[in-house]
Parts: C-alpha cells; structure tokens; sequence
C-alpha cells in the first residue's frame, strides 16, 4: 500500500448522525459561491438548519489570519502557508462546525477544506499531497466532509470569468497561469484519489444545470 493509501486510512467523516458535512471546491471563477447560496436556500427550504462558512475564516482568527495572507505582498513559504491554514481550519472545526453538526437536521456548507490546501500547497507550492496530509492526520484535521463538490472549469474559463468580475487579484490570483493549472490539474486528481466523496461537476454549462446535478446527487445523501 502506497503512503497516501495508508494516510487516508487516518480520516473520517464526523460521526454526528442525521448532519450532514459538504464542501466545495474550484478555481475562481468556477461558480462555488453561486451554487452554495442555491443550495443553502434548497436545503432551508426542507427545514434543515444551514451553516455556510469559507476558509480560511468563518472565526475571529481565521477571517484575521484570510486578511494576513491573501493581502500579503511577499510570498509565504510553502509550510507556512499550510500551517497557517491548518490553524485556521482547526479553530473552524472546534468552534463552529462540529457543536453545529450535532444537532440532528444540520448541515454545513463550506467554500473550501482540505483539498484547497493539497490543491493549493501540496501541487502548487510543490509540498506534495503525503506531507499535507500528514499535516492533517490528527484530529480534529483528520476530518472529511460527507460530499465534496469539485465545480470543474478549464483555465481558459476561469481568467475570463475574472475578467468580467474585474476584482482586484489577491496573493494566489496573482500567481501566474501555470501555478493555476496546476490547481486544476490537482483537482482533477484528487477526485480519482477520494471517488468516494469528491464529485466532480462539469460547471463549464449553466448554472441552473450545475444546480440539477447537485441537487440529484444531494437527494441521495440527505439525512
């Protein structure tokens, strides 16, 4: 068995019953914030309670430590850039999303969890997906959402839909192409590397369509 096969072994889903743990990841422009409000308010509109947060943030800490990094002018070392998200994301986890989970008819929305950090620091900055995961291999980061929503786009479609926004580019916008399609490219594998909870959507079409396709694959994992 290979080291990331025996990592994986070390995660979990919160074992907190009738909840229900989701995620979404993509590159800007794929449509995540779009889609998580939809289905945020499909998922009320069945009565079920609703946290949507992002990372890194979603606590007094972690929207202090989003402001440090994503508003930095020099670049992070690759292990700080995953500590500083492994903090963040382990407040999240004890202060906000696990006391939410365990009451029955709950369900959490996150922009982002572990696959922007093997994503992001692990292909991107090169850290590898093994030391990511070994980074997170303790509890509360050995945590996994239920379902993780990969909304796929190409490269090409992701600059011109940033273009349209024309925001400002923050630390990782600013990266250069090939940094990005590394992203992409990272997503894509990590999909075949956690079949079993990432789906990966075809968010280049619509998003009414995007939306049928959550939709059907939720009504199958619902609590």
């Amino acid at each position: 068995m290979n080291p990331i096969e025996q990592l994986k072994q070390k995660f979990r889903s919160p074992e907190t019953p009738g909840s229900l743990f989701l995620s979404f990841e993509g590159v800007e422009g794929s449509g995540k914030t779009t889609q998580i409000e939809l289905l945020k308010k499909f998922l009320e509109g069945k009565n079920l309670r609703v946290l949507s947060l992002r990372e890194p943030g979603g606590t007094t800490f972690g929207e202090k430590l989003r402001e440090a990094v994503l508003q930095s002018k020099y670049s992070l070392h690759p292990l700080a850039e995953g500590h500083l998200f492994c903090s963040s994301r382990a407040q999240l986890l004890q202060e906000k999303i696990l006391p939410f989970l365990l009451t029955p008819g709950s369900v959490v929305i996150l922009d982002r969890y572990i696959d922007s950090s093997l994503a992001y620091q692990g292909k991107g900055r090169g850290l590898g997906y093994q030391t990511v995961l070994e980074l997170h291999q303790h509890n509360p980061l050995n945590l996994l959402p239920h379902r993780t929503y990969f909304l796929d786009i190409s490269l090409e479609t992701s600059y011109e839909r940033q273009d349209k926004r024309g925001n400002e580019k923050d630390y990782f916008e600013s990266e250069k192409k090939d940094f990005h399609q590394k992203l992409i490219d990272s997503y894509r594998e990590l999909s075949e590397i956690f079949p079993d909870r990432i789906l990966k959507v075809d968010a280049s079409v619509s998003p009414e369509d995007i939306t049928k396709t959550l939709l059907t694959d939720l009504e199958k994992i619902l609590p």
